[in-house]
């Protein structure tokens, strides 16, 4: 399988070349086109309860996407749902915990799992909700905004606001927490942070989707009484 990312870092679209008879597993909604002859299977991966989590707690499709290329071999182009930037990550037999909504495609060989970061509290409009990517192979990934990649030294920690987070290697040590106090949670425009302590790599968007409605929002014209 081969990915190539174009038109970065704004609105990123992912192509991806299928070998003979070779499968890709794609987020529901991403499948911007496809060449004659790919096949389209849907199903509940890793079965009924599996699925529920992963669209429950992770932000997930509950059904997965799987493109198979015919014997001539295939094209299948993804594309994801905010103007953004996308990034290919390759596992090797390891583990990656992506923010819910930031999956859209992988090799099958890839296990998908749902995992709690953290959890929503009364002053933070979001909790920091984690897909689970597990094994080797080739992973693609979504943000909103540009994509700013980091790895940390061991015992290395680094504090990063939720809605900024893509992704990032398992193993790093993470505690969710407020920002501040009371006073700074509520005033100070910010909610959840996480604290990532090395070694591993992280991957941060540049922009908020919560930031952007909480700006939006305001602004849309309200709805009459009459």
């Amino acid at each position: 399988m081969d990915i190539r990312i174009l038109y970065q870092p704004s609105y990123s679209l992912g192509v991806i070349t299928l070998t003979p008879n070779e499968e890709v597993r794609v987020e529901g909604g991403s499948m911007v086109s496809m060449s004659q002859g790919v096949t389209l299977q849907t199903a509940a991966t890793g079965g009924i309860l599996k699925s529920l989590a992963r669209s429950v707690l992770g932000g997930e499709s509950f059904f997965q996407n799987v493109y198979r290329a015919p014997a001539a071999g295939g094209e299948v182009m993804v594309a994801p749902p905010l103007p953004g930037d996308l990034s290919l990550i390759e596992l090797n037999n390891e583990a990656l915990l992506v923010q819910s909504g930031s999956y859209v495609a992988s090799e099958t060989s890839i296990n998908l799992d749902t995992k709690w970061g953290g959890a929503k509290t009364f002053f933070a409009s979001e909790g920091l909700i984690m897909l689970r990517t597990a094994g080797s192979g080739k992973l693609l990934v979504s943000s909103y905004g540009a994509i700013h990649a980091m790895s940390l030294a061991a015992g290395q920690t680094y504090t990063v606001d939720t809605g900024h987070l893509v992704a990032f290697t398992e193993s790093m040590g993470f505690k969710v927490r407020p920002i501040g106090g009371i006073k700074s949670t509520i005033f100070s425009g910010e909610g959840l942070v996480v604290d990532l302590t090395g070694p591993g790599r992280l991957l941060l968007q540049t922009r908020s989707t919560g930031a952007f409605l909480s700006w939006l929002i305001p602004k849309l014209p309200k709805q009459s009484s009459d």
